[in-house]
């Protein structure tokens, strides 16, 4: 059994996908582009600036059902560029300083919308965790 997962505090589904789908043990996010809940695209911001969005929109999915990014078993990472790896890897270590999720990074083609970074996760969503 799954349920999709909206909140208005994370840019809205553009195409035919959710924000998020909850199992009953896990949350899977989409690929979070760095957008501002207002629709706002920040393309042209430094890599630091768009992880910082792209995680803030993961948080605020995950917040909408009262879990955390210390609920987060796994990121992947979409990169246009792989020698932003440094500077997208500072903030985001700031989002999961003890004990961070696993992790894939990879460089892409091209990441929609011409951003630098889209990033998605995987969490836990029983109420154990």
């Amino acid at each position: 059994m799954k349920r999709v997962i909206s909140t208005d505090k994370a840019p809205a589904a553009i195409g035919a996908y959710s924000q998020a789908v909850k199992t009953e043990e896990l949350i899977f996010t989409s690929g979070q582009l760095p957008i501002t809940a207002d629709g706002e695209l920040l393309d042209d911001a430094s890599v630091t600036e768009q992880t910082d969005q792209c995680l803030k929109n993961v948080q605020a999915i995950l917040e909408e059902e009262g879990k955390a990014m210390e609920n987060v078993v796994k990121t992947t990472v979409f990169l246009s560029d792989i020698d932003d790896f440094d500077e997208f890897n500072e903030t985001y270590s700031e989002f999961f300083a003890d004990e961070p999720p696993a992790r894939s990074a990879i460089e892409v083609g091209r990441v929609p919308k011409g951003a630098a970074i889209e990033i998605e996760a995987i969490a836990v969503a029983s109420e154990q965790a």
